[in-house]
């Protein structure tokens, strides 16, 4: 370590690419805590800039986290594999800037070094995690809470949210450095540390939410529908009779739960011919089908990403609320459609859905979300306390065999933890799973097979605190903190080195 930190620019790298270890699908969840201490001792015990050396764990960080980015492209854009790259590099830099901006800020809040690293990094970081999620739509991936869904740390999230759970792993690493102190702040950080992890196993032993009504018994159906096949004509009638015969096996099921458009197709082109006697069959049998497709709005001359409800009740639906820039639709269309003509991504100008995201499956309300809809946890739980437990319809066919789908599922344990829910995740080529409302896994399909995932969820009632309060309440605490913080230091405006310990 002392050799390397003669090179911090190189330090700082390292550690932003080992944070990527700390997510799914390795999950070394102490590499969060870990690795941005590092980054917290270049910023406070070195001369480094400290937007350079944020910058630069932001590429690590990004650049091994995100890599999913250049398959989707490069394998579905036919653009070659020169402009995939630059895209992917170019997405990489701009997050990453991200971590360069909250160096910078750091860099320029001139108090004593416990101060900053129990109050002010904790602060801003936290802050900017929550900014990165919500400028220009948001790009909430690789938020460290994300990383802590199996340590004592996740217990945060039913009362703070990912973000109070963030707020948990970067205090734990500033603590990490002064534990090098010697006298008082030894044993206060000690103190802290123990409080911090202490309160957050003591969180995990609490239920929010209990069971409300009899249990339920599921089927997900996972197609495997390669997507460089799916949107093919011909390979409609081939997808629409799997799924038939597959969702036939399992009519003993109270419900079926579809892929994000397991139906390629407009509704009002298979309604009449397979929707209408598919739904006549799904009566017949007692059971509830929930599958995606794609519905038209002739008098609008719009189209929407939509999920349809079959079965015991009238036939219900839900429209995607938050699109996805550039491949569901496309910022400035006046200066930008012709573009469009280098992608060869379908059904890339999807309108916005409206309401509350909540659907009729039966005799229950549901959360619903679709693909990349689950990585707000502030917009689900705008289904609360209404839904008795939450559906994610997903197409992760886009990345392959890369960290994408692993990530994905990480993101959607946490937004079961957030709300106290059982969740229903069914995805094209995976991961589907059936996830408890701590978060914990109750069973899962293989990546790229076909799978139909049976279990059992209970329909849940009550409501966590962060159903009630979404971020708001561990934004306020972070602003207070900075307020705090203000009178004991200064803000410098020239410059942007860290500060030396005198």
């Amino acid at each position: 370590m002392s050799r390397l930190l003669e090179y911090p620019r190189l330090l700082a790298l390292i550690a932003g690419v080992f944070t990527t270890l700390a997510f799914a699908p390795f999950q070394f969840w102490i590499l969060a805590v870990l690795m941005p201490a590092v980054l917290f001792f270049i910023w406070v015990r070195t001369d480094t800039s400290c937007f350079q050396s944020g910058f630069i764990y932001g590429l690590g960080l990004m650049g091994g986290g995100v890599s999913w980015l250049y398959v989707s492209i490069a394998q579905f854009g036919d653009l070659g594999w020169l402009f995939p790259l630059v895209i992917t590099l170019g997405f990489v830099m701009l997050v990453a800037l991200y971590y360069g901006l909250l160096g910078w800020l750091v860099g320029r809040f001139v108090v004593s070094d416990h101060l900053k690293l129990l109050l002010v990094i904790p602060a801003m970081w936290v802050l900017i995690e929550w900014f990165r999620g919500w400028f220009l739509t948001g790009f909430p991936w690789l938020q460290l809470g994300y990383s802590q869904i199996d340590s004592p740390l996740a217990g945060y999230a039913p009362v703070l949210g990912t973000l109070g759970v963030s707020w948990a792993v970067v205090t734990t690493a500033g603590a990490l450095i002064l534990l090098g102190e010697k006298g008082r702040m030894r044993w206060f950080s000690i103190t802290l540390l123990s409080v911090v992890w202490l309160s957050g196993w003591v969180l995990t032993q609490m239920n929010w939410t209990e069971p409300n009504g009899e249990p339920l018994r599921v089927a997900l159906v996972q197609g495997n529908i390669p997507q460089a096949e799916k949107w093919a004509p011909e390979q409609l009638t081939p997808s629409l009779v799997l799924y038939a015969e597959q969702t036939k096996k399992h009519f003993d099921r109270d419900l079926i739960v579809w892929p994000e458009t397991a139906i390629s197709a407009f509704q009002f082109q298979v309604d009449e011919a397979f929707i209408q006697p598919l739904e006549a069959e799904v009566k017949r049998q007692g059971t509830d089908l929930v599958f995606g497709v794609v519905q038209m709005d002739e008098a609008r001359e719009q189209y929407f990403n939509a999920m349809v409800a079959l079965g015991n009740a009238q036939r219900d639906d839900y429209f995607k609320q938050h699109l996805v820039p550039f491949t569901e639709y496309l910022p400035l269309k006046p200066l930008l459609w012709p573009l469009v003509d280098l992608f060869t991504i379908p059904m890339s100008d999807f309108s916005v859905g409206e309401g509350k995201p909540l659907m009729r499956v039966g005799s229950h309300l549901v959360g619903m979300s679709i693909c990349y809809e689950d990585a707000f946890g502030s917009e689900m739980i705008q289904a609360l306390p209404e839904a008795a437990y939450l559906i994610n319809a997903s197409n992760d066919a886009w990345f392959g065999r890369s960290l994408a789908p692993h990530q994905h599922l990480q993101i959607a344990r946490m937004r079961a933890l957030e709300t106290g829910r059982y969740l229903l995740r069914s995805t094209n080529t995976g991961i589907s799973a059936i996830v408890g409302p701590k978060g914990e896994l109750l069973g899962e399909s293989p990546l790229l097979a076909l799978d139909v995932l049976t279990g059992e969820i209970s329909p849940m009632t009550g409501a966590t605190p962060f159903a009630y309060t979404g971020n708001l309440i561990i934004l306020v605490i972070m602003l207070i903190v900075l307020i705090v913080a203000f009178p004991c230091g200064h803000i410098r405006f020239r410059g942007c080195r860290s500060i030396q310990r005198k």
